[in-house]
């Protein structure tokens, strides 16, 4: 019975108000919307709204609203308390779908907007929010017209201002992920990467200071933003900004998910925002602490975040490399499907990410190894740890292999992307892991990619190992054992003839070069097989090379080669070979002639200087095979 009668006060308490909002006087229909306010029946809702909604003159509300904003005449005081019942009343009457989505609430957005622009109450900044989301929501081109009416900017400045978890951040990420699914990205990106970049920095704040569930929510937004294949532009405006308090927090934010209990996806996605963030402020964010006094009462340690992103990386590649080896296995027992195939690709992402950060970490410490400062960043012990971290997680890509290998696999850029880990991890300690490392050198240098013809950037990523190691006769009989001489010098023709000789490429040549080098000069001391057929079509690579460069350390590398080359040959049997005529042979002759005149007349530059034992190299191998040449000979000496 008290209920019945407490809902019938209720429906004559509404009647009343009905009455008061139809009136002819502005004071009537004012006094009858601060009276809806103060009703109260969930159940019913919709319907007061409604009624409301149409009882009202639309003109009352724009004029009230208008008043509130100083627009229209009148309000003096009370302006402030005519702007909250206005955009309350319209939050009130957006909650009815059909309302929300009529021409009347839409063309009040732009004043929404405007009201966000200025300094109001958060009691205020909360409703047009509202009122944003539920027109944006209501029907089909809402988000559209909201971001044409100037909404992104007025959104993005509030971020920044808003108190962290209040019921308005909440929406303010909701209106933010509206336009960020609905909006074509390529235009958002394009058109509003200022915006979105002030985003950021409002997220960053939310995901490093916060402890409820909007912390997530912060996280899963800067990860759509951040890690889009479109986010160039704000990556470009993150890294302009010289305040970079917004890259501590997310290191904050980011340690925080990583050294907790949280599902696979969400250690993911923190990884991809480390990635992002390092792509944006470099590598040395790794190593930084919080520098922002009193903001948070347990500052992180500067060695936290590396560790804590190499040790999470490593499990995750430990875990991927197990999934894909399964489904490899899996695959060759019968045909895949495309859900499975999709499964695949997610996971060869997200492999590439951790490897990436993996790759990042083993260049900052290669760096601080060589800087006499760098234990003021870290410690010994905790560059021990990166080490053996290191030295775990190359372990585990070099099995992969081994079991890519056992199973006849060599195509496969989750494949390529392991033998690149492994070259960035060797270039800088040739000798770590050197067993499995000599047991599989043949099998990584075979490797392709999905899209190779054949094997070329597995050959690319090893050659600073390769080079180091050739250094030493033991490395060049591995080398020699592999059959690698082949691929390298196949690399070192693909690599030239694809850059159009330019020096682009010029550390990778010069590598290959090196690499090739150091093999032909203790060919004497090993059995090294080589295919005939590239070393001829390398030698015309060279002297074309040399031709086409005008640089005195191609010129002499080019013919330091060939003429070693040339030592292991006769001219009969070069001019007998299809590939090789007369005009190659006068090539090559200007080439070494071209050499020996840059020395003998004392031009060389400073650094060819500093290479002048590859001017000893062609002068001793000239003297051993010039009798075998004589047309070259005579070429030459001419």
């Amino acid at each position: 019975m008290e209920q019945q009668s407490s809902e019938n006060d209720v429906v004559s308490s509404l009647e009343e108000c009905l009455k008061l909002v139809r009136g002819e006087r502005d004071e009537q229909r004012l006094l009858g919307l601060l009276l809806v306010t103060k009703l109260s029946n969930k159940d019913d809702e919709i319907s007061a709204i409604q009624q409301v909604y149409h009882a009202v003159s639309p003109q009352f509300i724009l004029r009230l609203l208008r008043t509130g904003m100083g627009k229209g005449g009148g309000g003096g005081e009370n302006r402030d308390v005519y702007l909250q019942l206005s955009v309350s009343i319209l939050a009130a009457f957006c909650r009815v779908p059909e309302i929300a989505a009529s021409e009347d609430m839409v063309s009040k957005v732009p004043l929404i907007i405007e009201i966000m622009s200025e300094d109001v109450a958060p009691s205020v900044i909360e409703a047009c929010f509202e009122i944003l989301i539920l027109v944006s929501t209501a029907r089909e081109d809402g988000v559209s017209l909201l971001c044409e009416s100037a909404g992104f900017n007025a959104i993005a400045s509030q971020m920044c201002k808003l108190s962290d978890g209040s019921q308005v951040s909440e929406l303010a990420i909701k209106l933010v992920q509206l336009m960020m699914t609905h909006l074509p990205a390529e235009k958002v990106y394009a058109e509003h990467s200022f915006q979105l970049s002030m985003t950021v920095v409002a997220l960053a704040k939310m995901f490093a200071e916060l402890h409820t569930a909007l912390k997530f929510e912060a996280l899963h937004l800067l990860y759509a933003i951040l890690s889009s294949k479109y986010s160039s532009p704000v990556h470009s405006a993150l890294s302009s900004k010289t305040d970079d308090a917004w890259s501590i927090k997310m290191r904050v934010g980011i340690v925080a998910i990583l050294q907790n209990r949280v599902a696979p996806d969400i250690i993911l996605k923190a990884l991809v925002l480390a990635e992002c963030v390092i792509t944006i402020v470099g590598e040395g964010w790794l190593t930084g602490g919080t520098n922002l006094p009193g903001a948070y009462d347990d500052a992180i340690p500067a060695d936290r975040c590396i560790l804590v992103v190499l040790e999470s990386s490593r499990v995750e590649i430990a875990i991927l490399l197990n999934e894909l080896a399964h489904f490899r296995d899996e695959s060759s027992k019968c045909s895949s499907s495309s859900s499975s195939s999709d499964i695949i690709l997610q996971k060869q992402r997200d492999l590439g990410i951790t490897f990436s950060l993996v790759e990042r970490i083993i260049n900052l410490i290669s760096q601080l190894s060589e800087d006499e400062d760098s234990n003021a960043i870290i410690s010994e012990s905790t560059f021990m740890k990166i080490i053996k971290q290191l030295n775990e997680t190359i372990n585990v890509v070099l099995e992969y292999l081994q079991d890519a290998k056992e199973h006849g696999t060599r195509k496969g850029d989750d494949l390529l992307a392991s033998v690149r880990l492994i070259g960035s991890y060797l270039a800088q300690t040739p000798n770590a892991c050197e067993e499995k490392v000599k047991e599989l050198l043949s099998y990584m240098l075979s490797v392709e990619g999905m899209d190779e013809p054949r094997p070329f950037f597995s050959v690319c990523f090893l050659l600073p190992m390769l080079c180091q190691i050739t250094m030493r006769t033991d490395g060049c009989r591995i080398l020699s054992s592999a059959g690698a001489l082949d691929s390298v010098v196949n690399c070192l023709i693909s690599m030239i003839t694809t850059t159009n000789c330019k020096t682009d490429e010029s550390t990778s040549i010069f590598l290959a070069c090196d690499t090739i080098l150091n093999l032909l000069t203790k060919r004497g001391q090993l059995q090294v097989s080589v295919d005939t057929a590239a070393l001829i079509k390398l030698l015309r690579v060279l002297t074309h090379w040399a031709e086409v460069v005008d640089d005195m350390s191609v010129l002499l590398m080019a013919s330091s080669i060939c003429s070693l080359i040339l030592d292991s040959t006769s001219e009969e049997a070069l001019l007998q070979h299809p590939n090789f005529d007369n005009r190659d042979l006068i090539s090559m002759a200007l080439l070494i002639q071209k050499s020996f005149s840059l020395c003998g007349q004392g031009v060389m530059s400073e650094d060819a200087k500093q290479q002048a034992d590859l001017h000893d190299i062609v002068v001793s191998a000239y003297s051993r095979w010039a009798d075998r040449f004589p047309q070259l000979r005579a070429a030459i000496e001419r």
